[in-house]
């Protein structure tokens, strides 16, 4: 069925707009104000009505009104930003763009990345103009993120598992996101901390005591926010059964129980495995291998470590252990859950783009 929607103008496109488009499009160096104009106008190119192209490319239709007219009267000069006031740029746009493509396709020598001022000196400028360069197009060389991809078999299927029972858990059901916090250390400061002033942040001394440590279990009630805790001296089977018992017996027995955990062997043990054949209302479902940021109760580990953990002081387990407890029995009387927002067809849709940007560097 064709496409509902204003009608688009007609752009008809020379051979070298046409690669021009394309090339704006694609590149890392174009601004994505100018990549996302240019792929308006390809669209358009296609014979897509405004509302098809404005779903593609997730912005409102008058938007693309606005570029193809904008094309179709001042052609590639008119995908471009009108001269702002202010004095006049002294920078040539070829030398900008030769910066920004050195920055993104080559390096100094033997270094890996460029500095300020090797670029400066390669052409000609400031190192304070480079900055503001790098700083116009978002570049930041001197940072690397990371990534995994993950391996399991499994993978699609898990992801959609997992963000169902976020984004529709199943009726007459608890849902659980269960983890442990291994090897929590008691620390002590070996000088008082020094209190924040105006100014002046809190000060501590960078080195500390150990004075043992405690493994926390959680489960984290998606629906209410609230936790279920248990604190033992070590991490074995014989522990996370032993908090199995303790959310069957604070679920109330009419609900099934689905808890969302990682693939830790402690979870897939025998002994697991028989607890589990007894209790038919459990149902475990495993994250992706290097997928554990999908537990939500990761979360709520962060919110422990951040706004306990990192600044407190114990002098030992004993005295971390009722901190702990503290913390957890004021979260729950006022407890904040916390919400999933991505579908699994955006995850899969963001894991996509990794495998292609893979593919393209190799």
């Amino acid at each position: 069925m064709a496409g509902r929607g204003r009608p688009t103008v007609a752009i008809e496109l020379s051979e070298q707009e046409r690669e021009t488009l394309q090339r704006w499009a694609r590149r890392h160096s174009s601004s994505q104000a100018l990549a996302l104009r240019s792929r308006i106008v390809l669209g358009c190119h296609e014979g897509l009505t405004n509302g098809r192209v404005a779903a593609r490319e997730g912005c409102h239709p008058v938007t693309v009104s606005k570029w193809q007219h904008r094309f179709a009267e001042d052609r590639l000069e008119g995908l471009t930003d009108a001269p702002r006031p202010g004095a006049a740029r002294t920078i040539a746009d070829e030398t900008i763009e030769a910066v920004v493509v050195d920055t993104l396709e080559t390096a100094p020598g033997q270094d890996t990345h460029w500095s300020t001022r090797g670029l400066a000196d390669k052409h000609g400028l400031s190192k304070t103009t480079v900055a503001e360069i790098w700083r116009a197009f978002g570049l930041k060389p001197w940072r690397q993120d990371s990534f995994k991809v993950s391996p399991d078999p499994d993978l699609i299927d898990k992801i959609r598992d997992i963000v169902g029972l976020y984004l529709d858990p199943p009726d007459a059901a608890a849902v659980f996101a269960v983890d442990e916090k291994p090897q929590i250390q008691a620390l002590d400061r070996t000088a008082p901390t020094l209190p924040m002033l105006p100014t002046t942040p809190q000060r501590a001394t960078h080195d500390y005591q150990r004075n043992g440590t405690v493994d926390l279990f959680a489960a984290l009630d998606i629906a209410r926010g609230t936790v279920i805790s248990d604190l033992r001296k070590s991490h074995n089977q014989n522990g996370f059964v032993a908090f199995l018992n303790k959310i069957n017996r604070e679920v109330p027995d009419d609900l099934d129980v689905h808890i969302i955990l990682d693939n830790l062997s402690t979870h897939k043990t025998p002994k697991v495995q028989r607890w589990l054949l007894r209790r038919r209302r459990f149902h475990l479902h495993f994250t992706p291998t290097y997928r554990s940021w999908m537990n939500l109760v990761e979360r709520w580990f962060s919110a422990l470590t951040t706004k306990k953990l990192q600044r407190s002081a114990h002098r030992n387990a004993r005295e971390l252990a009722t901190d702990i407890r503290a913390w957890i029995h004021t979260w729950n009387e006022d407890p904040t859950p916390f919400v999933w927002h991505k579908t699994a067809e955006e995850i899969l849709d963001r894991l996509a783009g990794y495998c292609r940007a893979i593919n393209q560097s190799a």
